[in-house]
C-alpha cells in the first residue's frame, strides 16, 4: 500500500555540514540536492502528493546571514529545477504565509506556481514561513468572520493543505522525535515514521524504506 500523502520534515542540514567541518550554508545546499532527489523518487515510487517544510515561521529566528542563505537557495532551487519539475508534469503548491517575504521572492515563487498550473502529475507542496499553530488559528478566524456552523468539512476547507489527499505519513530526518509545528491537524491520524538519517543524505532508497515501513502497519484511525 503506497501512501497517498506524504510529509517530510528536512532535518539535519546543521548537523550534516558540521560533520563534515562545512559551513551551515553547505548543508543547506546539499539539502536542495536532496529535495529533487526525493522529489522525483517520491513520483515514481506512486506518490500523489509530497509536502516538504522548508522554512517554518519559527526559522525567521535564525541568524540574519543563514536566512539570506536560504532565501538564497530557495531562488536557486526555482531557477536550477523549475523546468525538471514542470516537464516531470509536478503540480507546485506552497503552504504557509508568503506575505513575509520580499517582493521578489514571492514573484519568483508564483510565477514558479503559476509555471505548473496546468500539469496533472503528482503534487509539491512546498511549506514556506508555515506555523501549524498560525495555519489553525488563521482557519478558525476566517471561518468566525463568514459566520454560520463550523464542521470539519468546512474546517478543513480553511486550511493551507485544503486541495492536498489526506495525510498519511510524515517522516522526520535527523533522529530527532517530535512534530515541530507542523501540519498538527492533518497528522491526526498519520502514520510517523522517524530516521537516524541527516536529511541531505535522505534519497530515493530511503524514502523506499519508509514506504516500505507504512505498508507493514496496520492503519486503524482509532476505530478498534
Amino acid at each position: 500500500m503506497i501512501p497517498r500523502h506524504v510529509a517530510i520534515i528536512m532535518d539535519g542540514n546543521g548537523r550534516w555540514a558540521k560533520r563534515r567541518l562545512l559551513p551551515r550554508v553547505a548543508g543547506h545546499r546539499a539539502g536542495v540536492e536532496a529535495v529533487r532527489k526525493v522529489t522525483r523518487a517520491a513520483r515514481e515510487q506512486g506518490v500523489e502528493a509530497l509536502t516538504l517544510y522548508a522554512f517554518s515561521s519559527e526559522n525567521w529566528r535564525r541568524p540574519e546571514e543563514e536566512i539570506g542563505d536560504l532565501m538564497g537557495l530557495l531562488k536557486h532551487f526555482i531557477g536550477e529545477h523549475l523546468d525538471e519539475l514542470a516537464a516531470d508534469g509536478i503540480r507546485l503548491s506552497i503552504i504557509g504565509d508568503l506575505s513575509a517575504f520580499s517582493p521578489d521572492i514571492r514573484a519568483l515563487v508564483e510565477g514558479a506556481i503559476a509555471r505548473c498550473a496546468v500539469n496533472t502529475g503528482p503534487q509539491l507542496a512546498i511549506a514556506l514561513n508555515y506555523g501549524s499553530h498560525d495555519e489553525i488559528l488563521r482557519a478558525a478566524n476566517r471561518l468566525a468572520e463568514e459566520g454560520g456552523p463550523i464542521d470539519k468539512v468546512r474546517f478543513e476547507a480553511a486550511l493551507y493543505t485544503a486541495d492536498l489527499p489526506p495525510l498519511d505519513l510524515v517522516i522526520r530526518t535527523s533522529g530527532e522525535q517530535r512534530l515541530s509545528n507542523f501540519l498538527l491537524w492533518q497528522a491526526a491520524y498519520a502514520e510517523l515514521i522517524f530516521v537516524d538519517t541527516l536529511w541531505p543524505d535522505f534519497d530515493g532508497g530511503a524514502l523506499a524504506d519508509a514506504l516500505a515501513e507504512f505498508a507493514r502497519r496496520e492503519r486503524r484511525f482509532g476505530g478498534r
